[in-house]
This record gives C-alpha cells, sequence and structure tokens, in this order.
C-alpha cells in the first residue's frame, strides 16, 4: 500500500526532514544553553551568595547561640547578598573537637570553640588555671596582650585562625551527690568536663574522679547517674536543663572561660577579601554585645536555677586557690612559655 502526502504528515513526515528537525532543535538547545551560561558571567550579573555555616553546641537560649544569632545577623546585613552567614547550634555539626577538624579540613566555615582549644594548642591552658581571670575589664587586658600576640598565632599555625574573642563565662559545680564546699567534698565524685587536659587535671588535684564528654551528651549522663555531677556556667547550665537533674549547685566560680569565633585557616584565604574583613570586624563588634549580655545572664539565670528548687550554696574559694597550686606548677613545667604566661596574667590583673 503506497502512503499520500496526507499518511506521511501524520506519521511525522520524511526521515530526511525529521533529522532536520532534530538537528535543529538541538543546535537552538546549544544555543540557548550557551546564552544562560555566558548571561552569568556577564557584566552585571549577580555572583552566587555564599553559604558560611558557623556551628556551637550550645542549646537554644545559651549564650552560645544569642551571640552566634547576633553576629550573623549583624554580618549577614553588612554582607548584603556577598555570603550569608547560616548558624547551626546544639551540636549539629559536631562536638566541639569535631567542629575543629571539620573547620581544618574546610567542611564547616566557623564554630565557637572554648575549653576545648588547650587540647589543640597547650598555651590555651592557661584559661584552665583556677581563678586566674578576675573579671571581665582583666579579661580584656589579657585578651589584648596574651590572646592576640601570643595564643592566635600558635593556634593559626594548627589550621585555627581567631577572628574574635567572645565568653563561656564563669564555671560553676552542680552534682547529685552533696554540697561541695571545699575540694575535699569532690572526693569520689564522677564529674563530666569538657574535652580538655587541664580541667581533668584540675579536679584531679581536687579530688574528683573527672571523665571528658560531649556536651550533647552531658543531661542523659547525669540523668541516669553515669555522671554524678559537671561543671559549667549558668547559662549552659540553664539552656541545657541541668538542674532538672541535679540536686546541688556550688557557687565556685573555678574557671572563667573565654569562647573564641574561629574559622579554618585554609578555606579562610580562599573567601574575597571584602567578605573576610566584614566578618573579622563584626566579631570583633559583637563582643560587647556578647559581654553585656553575659552579665545579665550571670544574675537572671541563677534567680531561675535557684526557683527550680536546687540547692545552692557558696564554696570556701581560699581553699580551692591552695588546692590549685599543683595545676599551676604542672601547666607551668608542662608547657613552654606557660609560666610566663600566667606571671604576665595575674600582674594584669593587680
Amino acid at each position: 500500500m503506497k502512503h499520500n502526502a496526507k499518511t506521511r504528515a501524520a506519521a511525522g513526515g520524511h526521515p530526511a526532514t525529521t533529522q532536520r528537525r532534530r538537528a535543529l532543535r538541538g543546535a537552538l538547545g546549544a544555543a540557548i544553553g550557551l546564552t544562560v551560561a555566558l548571561g552569568a558571567f556577564a557584566p552585571g550579573a549577580k555572583a552566587q551568595e555564599i553559604e558560611l555555616k558557623l556551628g556551637h553546641v550550645g542549646e537554644p537560649g545559651s549564650l552560645f547561640q544569642i551571640s552566634a544569632d547576633e553576629f550573623a545577623r549583624r554580618a549577614n546585613a553588612k554582607l548584603a547578598g556577598k555570603a550569608k552567614v547560616v548558624v547551626f547550634g546544639s551540636s549539629q555539626l559536631g562536638g566541639d573537637k569535631e567542629m575543629l577538624q571539620k573547620l581544618k579540613l574546610g567542611t564547616i566555615d566557623m564554630a565557637v570553640p572554648s575549653t576545648v582549644m588547650s587540647s589543640e594548642v597547650d598555651t590555651f591552658g592557661v584559661f584552665e588555671m583556677p581563678y586566674l581571670v578576675r573579671d571581665r575589664k582583666h579579661m580584656a587586658l589579657i585578651e589584648k596582650e596574651i590572646v592576640w600576640p601570643k595564643l592566635a598565632p600558635a593556634a593559626e599555625a594548627k589550621g585555627l585562625k581567631i577572628i574574635g574573642v567572645w565568653e563561656n563565662g564563669y564555671r560553676h559545680i552542680t552534682n547529685n551527690r552533696r554540697p561541695i564546699r571545699k575540694p575535699e567534698d569532690l572526693s569520689g565524685i564522677k564529674l563530666r568536663v569538657p574535652e580538655g587536659k587541664w580541667r581533668v587535671a584540675m579536679f584531679k588535684a581536687y579530688g574528683a574522679n573527672p571523665s571528658p564528654m560531649k556536651f550533647s551528651e552531658l543531661f542523659t549522663a547525669l540523668q541516669t547517674g553515669v555522671m554524678d555531677g559537671q561543671e559549667n556556667p549558668f547559662t549552659q547550665i540553664y539552656s541545657a536543663k541541668l538542674h532538672e537533674v541535679q540536686k546541688y549547685l556550688s557557687l565556685s566560680g573555678h574557671v572563667y572561660t573565654p569562647a573564641y569565633l574561629t574559622v579554618g585557616a585554609r578555606k579562610w584565604a580562599t573567601l574575597p577579601a571584602d567578605v573576610r574583613s566584614t566578618l573579622e570586624q563584626t566579631a570583633k563588634e559583637t563582643q560587647a554585645f556578647v559581654y553585656e549580655t553575659a552579665q545579665k545572664q550571670e544574675t537572671e539565670l541563677l534567680e531561675k536555677i535557684k526557683a527550680s528548687g536546687i540547692q545552692v550554696n557558696e564554696v570556701d574559694k581560699n581553699a580551692f586557690i591552695a588546692a590549685s597550686k599543683p595545676t599551676y606548677d604542672e601547666f607551668g613545667k608542662a608547657v613552654a612559655g606557660a609560666k610566663e604566661l600566667i606571671d604576665r596574667a595575674i600582674e594584669l590583673g593587680k
């Protein structure tokens, strides 16, 4: 049977004609794709926004969360679409040690470590020395004369660049065994501490049984009795609801812990210069807000924690200071340059 013109048209036309149509469609598609690709690089085309992941271990309401969110708000307003800081709290990007490793690898962009820095750079252990930092004015002097000229370059040599000094706060002891008034009251108490070796050394000197543990695992460890107690600033105690699974709060104030807005040095170097400048400037500007918030929280959160029914007591700080001498001696001998840092920090507080 022969096909007429109508039949051929209904069937899609002559094979040669069909091939020509397909070739034309392919050429047209390639041309459109090239136009789109070239358009992305055309003058005035909008560059793709850089997303910067900022991780921390704080729970909602913690000083870490409030500080990181405020920094992101300020930075994003200034960056105006060039880059965007996105905050991930509650250990979503890992524990402190994991996040430091991810900063070095470049898989996250920013983090807010505190105690854990002493496990990366030994000289950061100066902030693990009990009762060293008197107040925030003293800390400001230490920051100027010790953190920026001495500690920050040592961190950068390990691939970690500090762009701002914030705060975690003064630490206090909670537990389920007994009120802690003197160091000997800690005898035999299973105490969770952060991942920093000098905090372990300190509480061993006091007679406790300290064990490093991720902050994200702490509530369950206290609730189940795996740990008897822990030590943290009010902001971490309250936001993580640790007071709900503890009987005693002892106002030791044994260590003031700075927090450091930190980036991975290798990936940081790949960011546009204006983005880096904006982030550094904003990190330092945010410090005043962090300190003001921290000071306000100290009073407010203690009242809220007391209202939960936990028993609160003062400690004999002189007894704790006397019991801290072995930790100072050990740190001074074990870490090169540590004694000079301690002496200078103490001198700045006079």
